[in-house]
This record gives C-alpha cells, sequence and structure tokens, in this order.
C-alpha cells in the first residue's frame, strides 16, 4: 500500500491556490532553506530614461540662436531636442498629432508648437523634463502659419480661412484684435486668397506685418490703422516669403519655380523675377517653368554680397535627381545634393535681431532620414561632422544587442579602431548647435549596444552615461563577393532583398570573439586585433553528404553513422548531389550557395577579423533554414547555431566541423519527449548544407571527435538514415600560415517529409518543425549520476524541451589544436511550455555561473604576448557531496519558468508567467547584487522573477506589442537597463531599477542655461536724429483686452498644462538636485531684486501723487480761510469772479456758518 504523505498535499493546495506564486517540487525545501534572496519589489521601478536616434518622420524644425538649440517635430506629435554633444531630450504631444511648426521664445527657455490638430502649446524648457504650460485648442478655424517676433508675446496664427489671430503667449489668451481676409485683399477681389502661408513684421518697422496668401497675393498690413497699406499680386501661388534686413524689399517664392523680388512702395510689379535652375531661351522669351520652390531665405552679410538660400526649384526634365538645396551667393550658385527629399532648412545667424546685418554662418538641412549642416564660410561648403547618434538607420535594423558593465578596457580598444573608419573632407569648425549642459549623474560602468543591420553591417556603440556614440562599424559583406552582372545577381525568389542581413549575434566582451549569423544562413566567427593583416591564398573545404532511408534499422536500436575514409572519393561528382539552382557560381566544383565566397588576396584592417565563415547551402533544390540560434565560447574555441533542421557544433580553432544532429535525433530512445515522425511518408532527404570557412588543417576524421570522447552514451545518434560523405581538401596559406578559411557543409534534420514547394502538408510541417531556440555554455553536471562538473553545453527548443550535451576539452596549448573534442548527447533535462528563451546557471549560493570565457590577447602578436593574455578562467570547483545539489538550471520559455537541481535534474521551483500571452524576450541578469529573470511578454507586461524562488518583484503593463521590430529588437541587460527599437530610427532606452529611477533628473541633461541676450543693433547718430532706424511698437495697447477687446469663446479653449517650476523642484533630489534649487533660489532672488525695484518705483509715483494731492489740500485750506475772512466781513461774492470759481455759498445763513 501507498504511503500517504500530507507534505505533498499541503504543498500541492498551496500551488494550487496561487497561480502567481512559485511552484515547489514536493519533497524539497523552500526557498527560504536554499538561497536567501535579497530582491525585493521595492528594487525596481519602470520607466523611460533617454531615447537615441533621428526623429522619425520629421516634419518642423526651429533654432533658438542663443541658447544654440535645436527642436524638431514629427509627423507621430514628439518632439526632439538637441544641444551638444551628449544634450539630447525627448517629449510627446498626446494627441500624437503632426508638429506643423516650431517657435523658440528665444532665450526665453520656452517653445510653442502648432499641431495639426488645431492646437498650439507653450513648452517649458527651464525643466529637465520639459513640460507644457498651456494649451489653446481653435475649433472653427485650421491653423496654417505661426510667428513669433523676437522679444514679443504676441503670437500671430494664420488659418486656413485666411484670417489671423493673435494670441497672448504668458497667458495663452486670444486677443480681440483679428485681421480678417475680406479686410486684407482689395474689394474689386472676386475669389477667396487662399490659407495664410507666410506672417512677418517688417523688419524697420514692428507696426507693418506682412501676410502671404497662397493664391499668390501679399499684403503689408497696419497694425495701428487696421487697413493694407499696400497689396502685391503675382500669378503664380506663394510658398515662402523673406525680407531683406533693411526692411525694404522682401523675396517671394513660387510653384512655377520663380523668385520674385519686390520693392515695398512699389506694389505694381516685381523689382525682379528670375528662375534660378530655369533655361533662358534665347530668344528672351519667358523661361520654362520649374518645379516649385518650397522655400526662400534672404541673408545679408558687412562685408560681401548676400546670401539667398532656397530648397526646390529644379527643372522638370531632371527626372531622378535628388532633391538639392541652392546657395546663391552673389553671381556664384552652388547646387548641393542630399540623400533623401528635404523637409525644412534653417540659416543660422550671429544675431537674432531681424533689423541688423545676419551674418549667417550655417545651414541645418532637415531631410526625410537625415540631419545635415552646412558651413557657408568655407569654400565648397562642407559638412559639419554630427556628433549625434543618427546614423542608427542607416541601413535597417535587424537585431540588437545591449551589454551594460562590460570590461572597462572595451571601448577605448574599440575606439582606437574605429577612429580610423572616419570620413575626411568635413569642415574644421566645431558643430555649430552647442547648448545646453551634460547631466551630472553618477552612473559610470560602460555600457555598450550592438546593433545589426540589413546590409550586412554591424555598429558598436557607446552606451554609457545616458548617451550613445558610435566606436566602430564592421561590414561582413566584405567576406563575400557580390554578383558581378545582371545575369549573375540571385534570384529574388531565393534570397531577400537584403542577402547580408544580420539575423543573430553572439558577442564575448571578455575575450572580444564576435559571431554572427546571417539570413543567407551563413555564419562568421570574428577575432578582434589591433595589427592589419592580409590574406594571400584562402583554402576551401568542401563536405557534402547524403541521407538514404532504410527500410529496416538495425535490431540493435543502434547505428553507427558511416564515416568518410581516407580513400573516399574526392571529386564532387562521384557522389549523388543533388541538383541546385544557378546562383551565380558555375565553377566545376559543384554546386555552391547563392553568396560566392571572396577569393584572395583578402586584406583585413585592424579591428574584427575573419576567423571562420560557415555557409549553409541549397539542398534538393531548397533553400536552407535560417539560423535561428547562436552561441560562441572563447575558453572552449567552440562555435554552435542552429535552425529548424538541427543543431552544429564547429570547432573554430581547429577549423573542424565537430557534431551535427537533426532535432530529433537529440532525444534518447526512452526519452519521455521524444518525438516521433509525422508521417509514414519516405522520400528524398533534404534540409540544409552548412558551408563553413577555415584557417588549419581538417582533421581526417571529423565525426570521429564525438565518438572518441569520454561520453559513450550514443543514444542520440539512432536514426533510420545512413551518412555518405565526401570531402576535398585543397591547401593554401592565410596570413603566412597553412590554414584554411572556408569549410563547406551539409546538415540534414527530419527525412519524413518530401521538401515540396507545392505540398501544403510540406509547409505545416515547416511551421510545426522543432527548431533550436536557444544555447547556454556552462560547467555544470550533464548526467544524474555525474558527481565532478564538466563543460556542456544546454540546448533549448521551440517545442520547449531542455537537453543537455556534454564536452570533453583536451589540454589546453598543443594538445587542444592537434587532439579532437568530444561531443555526446545526454538527452533531455526537463519539458517547459513554449519555445525556450533563455537558460542560465546558479550555485548554491544563487550566484551566477556565466560561461567561461578566455582573456582576450592580440591573434596577431608575439607568442610572449599571447601567452601572458591566454589565461582561460578558472571552471567552477568539483563538487565532493554526490548526494547534494550544488547547481540550479535557470529555465525560460514563453509560457514559463522553472528551476532545475543538478545534478539530481529535479524540478525545485516553477512559475506560469502569462496563460494568455507569451514571452517575447527574456534574459538573466544582474541587479542590486543580486539576479533576476527579465521578461517581456507580447501583451505588453515587463515582469521580473526573484531567482531561484520564481517570486514576482515587477509586473507592469509598459507596451503593447504593435511591431515586430519591437518583439525583434528588445532586450534586457545588467544593472535594470533595457532598450528596443521604439522606431526604425530611434533606440528608446528604459529602466527597472528603482535607484536608477531615483537619480534619473540628475543623470538627464539641462536644455536651458542662463545666456546674455545679445545687445541690440546701434542705430547710429544720424538715424537716431532723423528718426531713422527700427520703429517700435507697443503691442500691448493695440491687442490688449483695454483696446481690442475679448475674443470669442467659441474660437477656442484654453487648457492649462501640468507643466510648472513647482513640479522641477519637487523632482529635483541630490547634489545637484541641491545645486539646482539654490540656482532656482538666486533666480528667484534676482526676481525678488526686481519685483523691490518696480515696487520701489511704484513707491515713488505714489509719493509723487501725494504731493500733488496734498499741494490740493493745502490750496483748499487757503481757500476756506479766505472764504471765512470774507463772509465775517459780510461781503458777498459774486459768482462770476475768477477769483474763486468753485463752491461758492448760495445764502446769507451759510455764510454765516
Amino acid at each position: 500500500m501507498k504511503k500517504f504523505n500530507i507534505r505533498k498535499v499541503l504543498d500541492g493546495l498551496t500551488a494550487a491556490s496561487s497561480s502567481s506564486s512559485a511552484n515547489a517540487q514536493p519533497g524539497t525545501p523552500r526557498e527560504n532553506d536554499v538561497v536567501q534572496e535579497t530582491l525585493q519589489s521595492e528594487h525596481f521601478q519602470l520607466c523611460k530614461t533617454v531615447r537615441h536616434g533621428f526623429p522619425y518622420q520629421p516634419s518642423s524644425m526651429a533654432f533658438d540662436p542663443v541658447q544654440k538649440i535645436l527642436a524638431i517635430g514629427t509627423q507621430a506629435g514628439a518632439l526632439r531636442l538637441f544641444g551638444r554633444a551628449g544634450v539630447e531630450c525627448y517629449c510627446q504631444h498626446e494627441s500624437n498629432a503632426a508638429v506643423i511648426q516650431l517657435q523658440f521664445l528665444i532665450n526665453e527657455g520656452a517653445l510653442v508648437s502648432a499641431l495639426a490638430d488645431d492646437s498650439i502649446h507653450l513648452w517649458n524648457l527651464r525643466q529637465k523634463i520639459p513640460a507644457i504650460l498651456h494649451s489653446l485648442k481653435f475649433n472653427r478655424e485650421r491653423i496654417t502659419y505661426c510667428h513669433l517676433p523676437f522679444q514679443s508675446k504676441w503670437l500671430y496664427i494664420g488659418t486656413e480661412r485666411g484670417n489671423i489671430h493673435i494670441v497672448n503667449v504668458e497667458s495663452f489668451t486670444l486677443s480681440g484684435y483679428v485681421i480678417m481676409w475680406n479686410k486684407a485683399i482689395e474689394l474689386s477681389t472676386k475669389t477667396h486668397p487662399g490659407p495664410v502661408v507666410h506672417i512677418s513684421d517688417n523688419p524697420m518697422d514692428e507696426g507693418k506685418l506682412l501676410i502671404g496668401f497662397e493664391s499668390g497675393i501679399v499684403v503689408l498690413w497696419d497694425l495701428k490703422c487696421k487697413k493694407a497699406d499696400y497689396r502685391y499680386n503675382y500669378d503664380e501661388a506663394i510658398h515662402s516669403v523673406a525680407w531683406h534686413h533693411e526692411g525694404k524689399q522682401f523675396v517671394c517664392s513660387h510653384s512655377d519655380g520663380t523668385l520674385t523680388t519686390w520693392n515695398v512702395r512699389t506694389p505694381a510689379k516685381p523689382a525682379q523675377i528670375i528662375t534660378p535652375h530655369g533655361k533662358q531661351p534665347k530668344d528672351g522669351k519667358k523661361p520654362e517653368p520649374c518645379k516649385p520652390i518650397l522655400k526662400v531665405e534672404y541673408k545679408t552679410t558687412r562685408a560681401g554680397d548676400p546670401f539667398m538660400v532656397l530648397s526646390g526649384g529644379l527643372s522638370y526634365d531632371t527626372v531622378g535627381r535628388r532633391a538639392c538645396l541652392t546657395v546663391m551667393h552673389g553671381k556664384s550658385t552652388a547646387v548641393l545634393e542630399m540623400d533623401y527629399p528635404i523637409v525644412d532648412f534653417l540659416t543660422l545667424c550671429e544675431t537674432p535681431y531681424p533689423n541688423d546685418f545676419q551674418e549667417p554662418y550655417a545651414v541645418v538641412v532637415l531631410l526625410e532620414k537625415d540631419l545635415v549642416v552646412i558651413d557657408l564660410g568655407q569654400i565648397g561648403y562642407p559638412i559639419f561632422e554630427s556628433p549625434y547618434p543618427l546614423t542608427i538607420h542607416e541601413s535597417p535594423v535587424t537585431c540588437c544587442e545591449y551589454f551594460a558593465d562590460c570590461p572597462a578596457e572595451v571601448i577605448p580598444a574599440l575606439y582606437s579602431v574605429g577612429c580610423r573608419q572616419k570620413r575626411q573632407g568635413y569642415s574644421k569648425k566645431e558643430w555649430p548647435i552647442s547648448g545646453g549642459n551634460w547631466g551630472q549623474g553618477t552612473q559610470t560602468y560602460p555600457e555598450i549596444i550592438i546593433t545589426g543591420h540589413a546590409d550586412g553591417s554591424i555598429k558598436f556603440w557607446d552606451a554609457s552615461a545616458l548617451m550613445l556614440q558610435v566606436l566602430y562599424k564592421l561590414k561582413t559583406a566584405k567576406v563575400f563577393e557580390r554578383a558581378r552582372g545582371k545575369e549573375e545577381k540571385p534570384n529574388t525568389d531565393i534570397v531577400d532583398e537584403d542577402p547580408f542581413a544580420i539575423q543573430t549575434l553572439s558577442w564575448c566582451p571578455e575575450s572580444r570573439m564576435l559571431c554572427v549569423a546571417g539570413v543567407s544562413a551563413h555564419v562568421i566567427v570574428y577575432r578582434f586585433s589591433k595589427q592589419e593583416i592580409t590574406t594571400e591564398v584562402l583554402l576551401e573545404v568542401r563536405m557534402q553528404s547524403e541521407f538514404s532511408d532504410v527500410d529496416s534499422p538495425d535490431p540493435g536500436g543502434e547505428q553507427t553513422p558511416t564515416l568518410p575514409t581516407p580513400g573516399a572519393s574526392s571529386s564532387p561528382q562521384e557522389s549523388e548531389l543533388p541538383t541546385q539552382p544557378s546562383t551565380g557560381s558555375n565553377s566545376s566544383d559543384g554546386p555552391r550557395d547563392n553568396i560566392p565566397c571572396l577569393h584572395s588576396p583578402l586584406k583585413q584592417s585592424p579591428g574584427y577579423q575573419v576567423e571562420l565563415v560557415i555557409q549553409l547551402v541549397w539542398v534538393s533544390g531548397e533553400p536552407p533554414q535560417q539560423i535561428t540560434s547562436l552561441a560562441i565560447n572563447s575558453s572552449y574555441g567552440l562555435v554552435v547555431f542552429g535552425n529548424s533542421n538541427g543543431l552544429a557544433v564547429v570547432d573554430y580553432l581547429q577549423k573542424t566541423l565537430l557534431f551535427h544532429m537533426g532535432t530529433s535525433e537529440l532525444y534518447s530512445p526512452s526519452d519521455p519527449f521524444q518525438r516521433q515522425p509525422r508521417s509514414p511518408r519516405k522520400a528524398k532527404p533534404s534540409g540544409g548544407e552548412l558551408h563553413s570557412t577555415s584557417s588549419t588543417t581538417l582533421a581526417a576524421d571529423p565525426l570521429s571527435s564525438y565518438i572518441n570522447g569520454p561520453c559513450t552514451h550514443l543514444t542520440s545518434f539512432t536514426s533510420t538514415t545512413s551518412h555518405r560523405c565526401s570531402i576535398e581538401v585543397s591547401t593554401g596559406k592565410f596570413g603566412g600560415q597553412d590554414q584554411q578559411l572556408f569549410i563547406f557543409l551539409e546538415i540534414f534534420g527530419d527525412n519524413s517529409f518530401t521538401r515540396s514547394r507545392s505540398s501544403s502538408v510540406t509547409s505545416i510541417d515547416r511551421e510545426s518543425r522543432e527548431a533550436i531556440s536557444s544555447f547556454y555554455y556552462c560547467e555544470s553536471f550533464p548526467r544524474k549520476t555525474d558527481s565532478l562538473v564538466s563543460p556542456c553545453l544546454l540546448v533549448g527548443t521551440t517545442h520547449g524541451s531542455v537537453m543537455m550535451v556534454a564536452l570533453n576539452l583536451p589540454p589546453a596549448g598543443d594538445q587542444r589544436l592537434q587532439q579532437p573534442v568530444g561531443i555526446a548527447s545526454c538527452g533531455t533535462l526537463v519539458k517547459l511550455k513554449g519555445g525556450i528563451l533563455t537558460m542560465s546557471l546558479l550555485d548554491a549560493t544563487g550566484t551566477l555561473l556565466p560561461p567561461s570565457f578566455e582573456q582576450w590577447y592580440d591573434p596577431n602578436a608575439s607568442d610572449e604576448e599571447k601567452e601572458k593574455g591566454r589565461k582561460r578562467r578558472p571552471a567552477s570547483p568539483p563538487s565532493s557531496q554526490e548526494s547534494q545539489d550544488t547547481h540550479f538550471a535557470i529555465l525560460c520559455s514563453e509560457k514559463q519558468a522553472k528551476v532545475v537541481a543538478l545534478p539530481s535534474q529535479t524540478r525545485i521551483y516553477k512559475h506560469s508567467i502569462t496563460e494568455t500571452s507569451f514571452v517575447l524576450r527574456a534574459d538573466v541578469v544582474q541587479m542590486a547584487g543580486a539576479n533576476c529573470i527579465a521578461c517581456f511578454c507580447a501583451n505588453g507586461h515587463i515582469m521580473t522573477l526573484s531567482l531561484p524562488s520564481l517570486r514576482p518583484l515587477l509586473d507592469v503593463n509598459y507596451l503593447p506589442l504593435t511591431d515586430m521590430r519591437i518583439a525583434r529588437t528588445f532586450c534586457f541587460s545588467n544593472l535594470g537597463q533595457a532598450l528596443y527599437l521604439t522606431s526604425p530610427t530611434e533606440i528608446q532606452r528604459i529602466t527597472y531599477s528603482q535607484e536608477t529611477c531615483d537619480n534619473l533628473q540628475e543623470m538627464l541633461s539641462e536644455l536651458f542655461t542662463p545666456v546674455e541676450t545679445p545687445e541690440a543693433p546701434n542705430r547710429g547718430f544720424f538715424k537716431g536724429l532723423f528718426g531713422g532706424g527700427a520703429q517700435s511698437l507697443d503691442r500691448e495697447d493695440l491687442f490688449g483686452e483695454t483696446a481690442a477687446g475679448k475674443a470669442s469663446r467659441s474660437l477656442a479653449q484654453h487648457i492649462p498644462g501640468p507643466g510648472n517650476m513647482e513640479g522641477m523642484k519637487g523632482a529635483a533630489s541630490g547634489v545637484v538636485g541641491d545645486l539646482a534649487r539654490a540656482r532656482i533660489a538666486l533666480d528667484e532672488r534676482g526676481q525678488k531684486l526686481g519685483e523691490l525695484e518696480e515696487r520701489t518705483a511704484a513707491m515713488m509715483a505714489s509719493a509723487e501723487s501725494f504731493s500733488k494731492h496734498a499741494h490740493d489740500v493745502r490750496a483748499w485750506h487757503l481757500f476756506e480761510r479766505l472764504y471765512n475772512f470774507f463772509s465775517f466781513s459780510a461781503y458777498h461774492i459774486n459768482p462770476d469772479s475768477h477769483f474763486f470759481p468753485t463752491l461758492l455759498p448760495s445764502d446769507d445763513a451759510e455764510i454765516q456758518r
């Protein structure tokens, strides 16, 4: 009779009652008995930190010439503000409407944004996280243009109806002063002038407002007299208007590619009409029309000719020509081609005053996917080198990895080789957008972001201290040669448009080894070296295998694969090779992959240099399956990768294939999780071929390496197929040594289906096929019976199986390069729901056991330097207690997480992460001196689980999955850091650390810095004497409520914003917060002094008024004394007398009184 165990019942009830709590295996100790955990929910908080990259879909731009801050608005309602290198800020409008225009309150620390939903907002930039102070939503009219004069608080708003409204930016209230379109145009005009496309005041007379209508009408409006002084008419539509600084001329750009120059006092016809890019006919006729000139700016200089900068206006016969910016200076015209269409441009000038010589020195050009700053002060107009990380999207990002707290020497090493890659020909001047100050945070650990791109390039970024700077760029496509002719180009049905796109990557920061996998099923292994080498001749080794069905398997249940022998045929034609499509190489060495290998010589610059290339090739007309997982270990010298057909282990030191096997063959025959064949159909096998490039002599028997090893448990090799291989070897030199750089291999997976494109069953099988999803190198116990740790490999599949593979490594040194590596599959460790995402290992104290690594050494240095650097990381100490579990395997899938004790292989904890969704990304990370699992689910939840007890610590509904780009690029890192690609051009960094959130205010940069406004231009003696120079206007008298009245309440709705100084005071904390508060106190003290001065002036005025009233009282008392004197003298006062004109008594009684 089975013994009843009450503890099992209680444990089961506990597990069933709490779906969010960890489940313990019956009979095992609880969490506090195993590992003392320190992480609590108080250690976690989720918030955004910074956003890097180019603003996605930009729509508008503005520049503060005093603060030197650039603002860019986007079609999604985002604002990006840029200052000096490292000073960036991101903020978002709640409505997500497109930003149509931006206006700085110059040197005031404020910004006005106009949106496509007819709302305007006032942003406070004096705090580290800008906030909206006021909003105004128009209800009846559409906003088309805004203008804010320098040092004015009145904002002009032009609308689609042709009217102009005026807003007080201090209170964000509408003035009753309105310029109606029917008052602006002539009464004889029969048509509507169209929307307002331009508003500006005369530089020399603030009382004259220039209004441009889309139809071609321009009106000079007198604000005081409330009438039009002049009207200027042209047949073509207007796109922009620009003033000469003297206020006597202005220039208009039109839709037919012409520029018209008008004298203010001669509105009858333009003073000049030019077509910058039009062909001038010889007979003097009108030039042919060109494309519209979308914008023109007219800037003057003291010492030379003015600059006229314009975009558009090219002739229509320039089909396919890229967008251009034209700079006209004197008699010279420079046409600057841009890589992308122009969104907007601004000319940067020395002075913010419009009535002075502008002295332009640069042009900021906002393109659809780039930001270019052109130096106007140097010959040839070179561009400035941008300090911002705006090239993330130079090629679309396909994968991303984040490494926080990596070795400190890695960043200088990458920078030293990356600085040699910089382009030449930049302007020698400093970057002109130089406002703001860096943050003062204490986060000093090095951080690196690696991005893989569609063109095969890989970029290393320095992400330390909330900044981002490119360190080094690696072009993996250089390993391959592209098709030379149209007939040699790969078929688009065979490969994607980007055959070199990076699929996944594996990087070891300590050894600097890099391994990347591309979408064309190729794997490249790189070593980091500071010395340049040249490949003289590349050796090619081609291995081709065939599987043939066996009707009756060996009765013993195990079948040893037939191994190639030295006497095997070396000719590919002698073995029955599957037919392959012609893809770019018609050489006689048999079918090749669609990406031919680069022939020698191959010059490799300092940095990452090719160590090994592996390429899966076509089999039986089927393309290779994409690589789904990849891992490299520098201590073992191994690379492992897998796809839906199986996995392969390659020794990149010996340049040999050690192990390749289908996924189903990894299961032992007695394995309860073994997957049976899905169809009884028998057909020719197919799968992916593995082609690899290498640099040493191939072992005579590459498959014997996992048979001669110590692990003899080879049940996983049971198969219904037999192997037949042919090997072709040629010799050559690589870097002066006998090496080989490329190996060509074939790997097969399940053979139970005929791979036919027309078979619907086949497509279903491809979707349900079990693929390799993750790897993890460790030193643990491969089997239950093991008492000593040894190198091993954890293999996870898309169906939730976790299998253990044992590794037997030869001793280090020459033996490692000569003796084979032993490999054996040890069966299934555990089964989880959903595909395996991440695996890790803890020791008995809960300390993370990372994969072993080898310290970096320069492979091209001298032997002595190599030996100094080659220090293998010591392995974990062997366990002497056979009966006690000393390791915990951490396993996380798309649905759940489990903790398995080793070597007993018993589950001790289990947690169901989600039932209705699935996990997209999971990582085991270090946090606050402990470890946890961080998960990102498809429903937008970010969660963390403690280790090893799997207690939920954080669960925040952050970001629902709206784009597969987020799922592809989301990654966690140590110390509470994470990131994802929020748009095709931008990286969003977030933190789930409470400590980082608390210190975020100190770490963020400051946009506003106190700067004195430049002095106004001197009017000069004669201008002051004879009334010349700029005419000022008291706009308060015109637009204030007393003069203009109140605006209609139904026209616009005022919405108060949340941003204020008190919020900044409350958010600031720490030492820097105290400094900020001190500075605020100084500002407030200065403000109070200013208020005191105003009160003193008011008291003086009051004293003057009191003196006047005292004088009047004294005169009144004198009047009374004289009045009483005359009344007692019995004299009647003549009312007509001018001596006392007021308040005379009416009768004798009053006189007596």
